[in-house]
């Protein structure tokens, strides 16, 4: 496959094994080498928690952290990390580990408003050059305990693949009555300020 907007000869490297991220990529017309970042998510966001930093601190800087981790394999290649948090009353949410836990976050969530923060990220031989954060607020509406159930017979392992345990390009389309944000924003990968960034970088056709 022809890339003709994409400018170097190698693809851009995505450092994360998610999949609708790929695809959006290669939906807008770039090449992708998915190689996840080997980071521990975990003690990045203890070490800027106790610092007091918001839901999307934490985004941009796991999606930076990623982004870099990835460009020290890659010498000479760009690379885009992007990392996603939920937060509902400044409380921030993790993927869910089980259906227990995923169910327990729907409830939590039937009926409110919450915030998503999707960071992104683009790296260069260690270095991190550019990062933003877009955030998107959408209201689930109010869930019956048998829809919870019904819902996570549907969405079986995909309930548990993202933040609030629901996956908004499918079947978590029916968990929500209204969203403030941009698409892209939701599935995890602002496309459009990553974009500009390329162009900047002179990685795509302006």
């Amino acid at each position: 496959m022809t890339h003709p907007l994409w400018l170097p000869s190698a693809p851009l490297a995505l450092a994360s094994k998610s999949a609708i991220r790929a695809k959006v990529l290669t939906d807008a017309g770039l090449p992708v080498e998915a190689l996840p970042a080997e980071i521990e998510e975990r003690e990045v966001e203890a070490g800027l928690t106790g610092d007091g930093a918001t839901p999307a601190n934490v985004a941009g800087a796991l999606a930076a952290a990623k982004a870099v981790d990835v460009s020290l394999r890659l010498p000479g290649r760009l690379v885009v990390g992007a990392d996603q948090t939920l937060a509902l009353d400044g409380e921030r949410f993790t993927k869910p580990v089980d259906r227990d836990a995923g169910r327990l976050q729907l409830q939590r969530l039937s009926g409110r408003r919450h915030t998503l923060s999707s960071g992104v990220a683009l790296a260069l031989d260690g270095v991190a050059l550019w990062t933003d954060v877009a955030e998107a607020h959408l209201t689930m509406r109010p869930l019956s305990d048998a829809f919870i159930e019904s819902y996570l017979d549907a969405a079986g392992e995909g309930a548990r693949l993202s933040v609030g345990g629901y996956q908004f390009e499918g079947v978590g389309a029916h968990l929500f009555e209204a969203v403030d944000g941009d698409f892209f924003t939701i599935l995890g990968l602002p496309l459009l300020p990553l974009l500009a960034a390329l162009r900047r970088a002179k990685a795509i056709a302006a």
